[in-house]
């Protein structure tokens, strides 16, 4: 079998049978085509492990990062498991491949005042009633109170909140559901946006729609204005390259385990299938520790 032509299978398998999001199996595919390209004319069964090393060797050489290498490496190993599965080759070439190991990078999260003054900042912004503003502080209110992902967000439905539980219902990656606690303040502001700007965004609409948050033409609000709009909040209190919804959720995770969070509580707060991805927290947790010492204590 071509290369190419099994490339496009496996990422069909992957779609309909696995049911990955849409961008993992874009970055699948884009890693895999770039393979098949590199190994010329080869057929499937004659790429080997040398073959693969060489792939991964002519991508360090272009300077890629080591988490993409990483993940090239893993769509390899995926796709050739796979293959062997189907009984398309008969040796797994791919059972041998290693990718660098991934550096670690700590988030960028925002200190707790920093977090208050610009959440106050929001509430003096929405006190004269305006849509958007006050749609603007429920959202912060939430990707902060909650730590849900920004895709989580766009993603509920005015049924999803539950205002006297203080919970939301979220459906996080592999489409898993979740009820997510939030705040007062959260409380307090998603309350305002329902009652008083919700209706007048709604009004704009050509359709109704369930949509809990909604752009400026009465439609589901997107990602990008979710992006653009935390991104102007938080750059001027962490830095506009680190300032996203991610580090919003960051920011939470790190917080909640400052006030001695239990692990496991943050895990399933923010909807991590391992614990492993949950404990970055806790080195940055470590490093704020570390720091207030060191600037504390006569004798760091």
């Amino acid at each position: 079998m071509e290369l190419p032509a099994a490339v496009n299978a496996f990422t069909t398998h992957l779609a309909q049978v696995r049911r990955l999001s849409p961008a993992t199996v874009r970055a699948y595919r884009s890693d895999l085509r770039d393979l098949a390209s590199s190994t010329g004319d080869a057929s499937l069964n004659e790429v080997d492990l040398e073959m693969l090393r060489d792939w991964l060797w002519r991508a360090t050489q272009r300077g890629d990062a080591r988490s993409t290498l990483a993940r090239r490496a893993a769509a390899a190993r995926s796709f050739f498991s796979w293959a062997k599965d189907e009984e398309l080759i008969d040796v797994d070439p791919a059972l041998r491949l290693i990718a660098p190991k991934r550096g670690r990078t700590l988030p960028v999260v925002a200190s707790k005042d920093g977090m208050r003054e610009l959440l106050d900042a929001r509430v003096t912004a929405a006190a004269d009633g305006d849509p958007v503003a006050l749609r603007d502080h429920a959202v912060l209110e939430l990707l902060y109170g909650s730590g849900m992902r920004v895709s989580e967000l766009c993603g509920l439905d005015v049924d999803d909140i539950d205002l006297e539980r203080s919970t939301a219902r979220v459906f996080g990656k592999g489409a898993k559901e979740r009820v997510v606690p939030f705040g007062l303040p959260a409380g307090r502001s998603v309350g305002a946006y329902l009652t008083r700007a919700r209706p007048a965004l709604i009004a704009r609409a050509t359709k109704t729609t369930p949509a809990m948050f909604l752009g400026a033409r009465g439609g589901r609000m997107g990602p990008r204005t979710v992006y653009a709009l935390v991104a102007e909040a938080l750059g001027p209190i962490i830095g506009a390259d680190a300032a996203g919804p991610h580090a919003l959720r960051h920011s939470a995770a790190t917080h909640l385990l400052d006030g001695g969070a239990d692990l496991r509580a943050v895990q399933e707060i923010l909807g991590h299938a391992s614990l492993g991805t949950t404990q970055i927290y806790t080195h940055v947790s470590s490093e704020r520790l570390t720091a207030t010492y060191r600037l504390a204590h006569p004798r760091a």
